[in-house]
């Protein structure tokens, strides 16, 4: 296997998830009669760059399919971030009528349509057409392909550049990740800004977070790590912030390297506590795996505990960081009854390999569950105030990341 980045052959492994279906692909109750595809679910890391990867057992095209599951206006929290970064960005860099935002992976419009009111030109480029079709419906005009160097040039040739040129959790996703910011570089006009946000790799390896890994995100990244990717493409990477989302995650600002570039101390002082950190050696990549294995033991455990004890117990948010985790774990609906999830096209459905059903939250209400296991544990403060009427039947939390937590 050779690095997406550096292309240097690829020895040290970071962890193996073993074989799961891709963390997205739902099932009905047809295909539960059917058999699934399994494919490895193990991550290396590169010893040259450093950049943590999953090999290609999946190909791209065929997960961001028109049978998408993933929309991103169903989080409250998500939806308040989106708005307060188009507020900042607009001021920021003096945004009005004349200037153009374009965002990757733009998926159902749940950030471009803050910019609508302003007047501001937008454009999402997103490759799943149910979720892009939801965007059009709100005034953004849409185009449904990948991105790289092709579609940006494209573009190029048509007259739009990117004054602000915006990716949310979409540099994860890419498999070839040296043609995308080539085509990052191609697109943005001379003055331009680039932002990305993406989940912070020392977040998941100091909170255990190996649920974010699944089938969809072929590469993890640390500053250290992206920086030197941007750098090859002739982007600099002039500030960067740390955010709460997802579990942690870093917000980077990108320019040409040409721009006489002021860095902010932003990035040299979030490099140097990586740098301390170890991310620059191999040993801090190592263990991982040990992690990983406690906290399946501790949930299985407690699930076994409560199927002898005759409890009930239900899970929230068909998220894919839980199909990671339940597979991971083995656990199949004799030990999680059902999930419930607010976004109607999981509903009525089933999680991949574990089969467990999806409801809306009606259920819970009906069934009167004694615990509710929060999969995507980072909104659980969302999602208990949200529940938080399960305390009048006695009812309590379970938060299985970063480490078993039972909140009553």
């Amino acid at each position: 296997m050779k690095c997406r980045f550096c292309n240097k052959e690829i020895i040290t492994e970071f962890i193996d998830l073993v074989n799961s279906p891709a963390s997205n692909s739902f099932l009905n109750k047809e295909q539960l009669y059917e058999p699934e595809t399994y494919y490895p679910l193990k991550v290396f890391v590169c010893d040259s760059c450093f950049l943590v990867q999953v090999d290609e057992y999946k190909s791209f095209d065929s997960i961001f399919d028109n049978n998408y599951a993933y929309f991103s206006s169903f989080s409250t929290s998500w939806l308040k971030h989106c708005s307060n970064y188009v507020e900042k960005m607009i001021n920021l860099l003096n945004l009005n009528s004349n200037s153009q935002v374009v965002e990757i992976a733009s998926n159902d419009g749940y950030l471009l349509q803050y910019f609508l009111p302003h007047q501001i030109k937008v454009l999402g480029i997103e490759p799943t057409k149910n979720t892009a079709d939801v965007a059009i419906l709100k005034g953004i005009p849409c185009i449904t392909e990948f991105f790289g160097v092709e579609l940006a040039n494209e573009l190029v040739e048509k007259g739009r550049k990117a004054d602000l040129l915006i990716g949310n959790n979409v540099l994860a996703h890419v498999p070839n990740i040296n043609d995308f910011v080539n085509g990052l570089k191609i697109l943005l006009s001379e003055n331009g800004v680039i932002t990305m946000e993406f989940p912070h790799l020392i977040e998941l390896i100091e909170n255990n977070q190996f649920d974010t890994i699944y089938h969809e995100h072929f590469s993890y990244f640390s500053l250290f790590t992206v920086n030197q990717i941007f750098d090859a493409q002739g982007l600099d990477i002039f500030d960067v912030e740390i955010l709460k989302t997802h579990g942690g995650s870093l917000r980077i600002f990108a320019k040409h390297t040409n721009q006489a570039n002021i860095i902010s101390e932003n990035v040299a002082n979030l490099l140097e506590q990586e740098i301390s950190k170890g991310v620059d050696k191999i040993d801090y990549y190592k263990g991982f795996q040990e992690k990983a294995l406690q906290i399946k033991l501790d949930v299985v455990g407690f699930l076994i505990e409560q199927k002898k004890l005759n409890k009930k117990v239900v899970a929230y948010g068909a998220a894919a960081k839980g199909n990671t985790l339940l597979n991971y774990c083995g656990i199949k609906n004799d030990l999680v009854q059902f999930v419930v999830d607010a976004n109607p096209n999981k509903q009525n459905k089933y999680l991949p390999a574990s089969h467990i059903p999806v409801f809306s939250e009606k259920r819970i209400i009906l069934e009167q569950p004694d615990f509710i296991l929060i999969l995507p544990w980072n909104l659980r403060n969302e999602i208990m105030h949200q529940l938080n009427y399960i305390r009048e039947w006695g009812g309590k939390f379970v938060v299985p990341i970063p480490y078993l937590e039972i909140i009553d």
